[in-house]
């Protein structure tokens, strides 16, 4: 059997995806990229091997990728010099003879002019470098991720509506569970070498269609109240997010807003078999016992 590594693998979305592995693969057959082998204990109880490596660091990276034959290539956080990371990342794998990676960029159409800082321009550079380097890829690109989306309508919706900047633009998020089942799913069977994939959820809600989900599910009505950016930045300071965050926070939003991410096709389903958590089923189990 081949042996599939993912990076990030202390992270959320490495470890789920190591996690959604073990579904379809022998724990023998999968590795863990972690720069401290003790946040990956759980993983490795479950026979899953750690190798230590640092994005930053080329020769662990070379040395960490000896024998791999398939490797996803989780993107580093945003604020850090993402470029140089996922240079080394792919420059080590072409060099241990890797033979396939999967990365996960941000979805962004053809001839959008919507740009993320931090996101965007190194998405693009490292979609360039892959198909540069020879290296057989495949683009597993992601919507905004479902299951951290309710700090984005504010502190408590319930008693304060859901509070962002107007905007009827829909977005299709998906739960990190499903976007590492799909990923999973990649890198164990065979085709998808050379294919993107659009992993939008489903069906794509707006912001004021939240609120009244939330009315539902609260049995009394949940305002939509459009805010300024001045006061929504405020707002997400007091939710806890560090100021160099919340202008990437509403960026996020003006995307969704602008329905950069709404739902079309069916990649996600077909990945992994059955439909996706929809935004009312997450919205349900985050806010029925509030």
């Amino acid at each position: 059997m081949s042996k599939i590594l993912v990076t990030g693998a202390s992270g959320v979305l490495g470890k789920k995806t190591l996690q959604r592995l073990l579904d379809r693969r022998p724990a023998s057959d999968l590795v863990g990229l972690v720069r401290d082998p003790a946040k990956a204990q759980d993983l490795a109880e479950l026979g899953v091997e750690p190798r230590t490596g640092d994005y930053l660091d080329p020769e662990s990276l070379r040395k960490a990728f000896v024998g791999i034959d398939k490797l996803m290539l989780v993107p580093t956080h945003a604020f850090t010099d993402r470029r140089t990371a996922h240079a080394n990342v792919i420059d080590a794998a072409v060099g241990a003879g890797v033979q396939h990676v999967v990365y996960a960029p941000i979805i962004r159409d053809e001839g959008s002019t919507f740009s993320m800082k931090e996101i965007t321009a190194e998405d693009e550079f490292t979609q360039a470098k892959l198909a540069a380097s020879g290296l057989a890829y495949t683009l597993a690109e992601h919507p905004p991720f479902l299951d951290v989306i309710t700090p984005y309508m504010g502190a408590d919706p319930y008693e304060n509506g859901v509070r962002v900047p107007a905007g009827d633009g829909r977005f299709a998020a998906a739960s990190r569970d499903d976007l590492a089942a799909a990923q999973a799913a990649i890198l164990t069977e065979e085709g998808h070498e050379g294919k993107t994939y659009r992993l939008t959820g489903g069906p794509s809600v707006s912001f004021a269609e939240m609120a009244e989900i939330l009315s539902a599910i609260h049995g009394s009505a949940v305002p939509y109240v459009p805010v300024s950016d001045e006061e929504y930045l405020d707002a997400m300071r007091t939710v806890g997010f560090p100021d160099f965050a919340v202008e990437f926070v509403l960026t996020w939003v003006r995307g969704m807003n602008a329905g950069e991410w709404e739902a079309k096709g069916k990649d996600l389903e077909t990945l992994i078999g059955h439909s996706p958590t929809t935004t009312a089923e997450f919205l349900r189990a985050e806010y029925a016992t509030r």
